[in-house]
């Protein structure tokens, strides 16, 4: 009896239509896996909202207008950053840091023995951070809402501006940690390689301070990360007119947001392909 041996493994092609199934099933894989760890659901949500209650309670003040033009308090200046900041630690941080444990905790090893395409895997940690991004936003807004005065978007093209930016700052971010995970090299130095970045942008991108009290070096370094173009777009869809005046230069720059977030997308994407690998457990 003659045996066969067996030709090497094959996947099939991977056709749009295979991307998007195998994507939406990875999608639904990371949520169940993020839901079930009840702690992480806990302190992934408790950080902003202690950020804005915090913020809200020592800048107490009123943010003031041009004469004639009323007030803005504090709370409702910092609430829009706070979402903005959200939204990079759904997608840069929490990302960098998962990611960096299952590489190097040898789970990425295993799933690359299957036939997983890349972009799938992509597309279920992305799908992970928008749904995050979604819900702490929705957290954060209710919180503003409810105590401290800030007003839904006035009209439809301020939801659209808002949709538009949410997308693409947790798309930009997202893929921008995946690729930051190159320069983690342990799972253990996850946290302390990705935090210090992230709290130094949410203090020069007028997170945590009025941007225009920012050193204009500062503002300049600001720029050229995403956070900065979030907090510029949100506060433009929650805040008067005037304010950009007072702490933007007169503009809200709102096509140059909305470019600068797009070309963060496309680049963050291949810097991801260039930058990802599955198997980092041997440095």
């Amino acid at each position: 009896m003659s045996g066969r041996t067996p030709g090497p493994r094959t996947f099939a092609p991977n056709s749009p239509a295979r991307l998007a199934r195998l994507g939406a099933s990875r999608v639904g894989i990371e949520l169940v896996g993020f839901f079930r760890s009840t702690d992480q659901v806990f302190f992934t949500f408790l950080l902003p909202v202690l950020f804005v209650v915090v913020f809200s309670t020592v800048f107490s003040g009123d943010l003031p207008g041009p004469p004639g033009r009323g007030t803005v308090p504090f709370a409702q200046y910092f609430v829009p950053g706070m979402i903005a900041a959200g939204v990079m630690s759904a997608g840069f941080a929490g990302l960098a840091i998962g990611i960096a444990i299952e590489q190097h905790d040898g789970l990425l090893r295993r799933l690359s023995a299957t036939p997983l395409p890349r972009t799938a895997y992509f597309i279920g940690k992305v799908g992970l951070a928008i749904t995050t991004a979604v819900l702490m936003v929705a957290i954060i807004l209710a919180i503003g809402m409810t105590f401290y005065g800030v007003s839904p978007p006035r009209d439809a093209g301020r939801w659209a501006v808002f949709a538009a930016v949410l997308f693409l700052g947790v798309g930009s971010c997202s893929l921008l940690g995946i690729a930051y995970t190159r320069l983690i090299r342990s799972s253990t130095a996850a946290p302390a390689v990705v935090q210090p970045p992230y709290l130094v942008l949410q203090f020069i991108s007028g997170v945590f301070i009025q941007y225009s009290s920012v050193p204009g070096w500062l503002q300049a370094v600001a720029s050229v990360f995403p956070l900065k173009w979030m907090a510029q777009g949100f506060r433009y869809v929650f805040l008067p007119e005037w304010v950009a005046a007072v702490d933007y230069g007169g503009s809200w720059e709102i096509e140059r947001v909305l470019a600068v977030l797009a070309a963060w997308f496309v680049g963050a994407g291949l810097l991801a392909r260039l930058a990802f690998r599955w198997d980092r457990s041997r440095g």
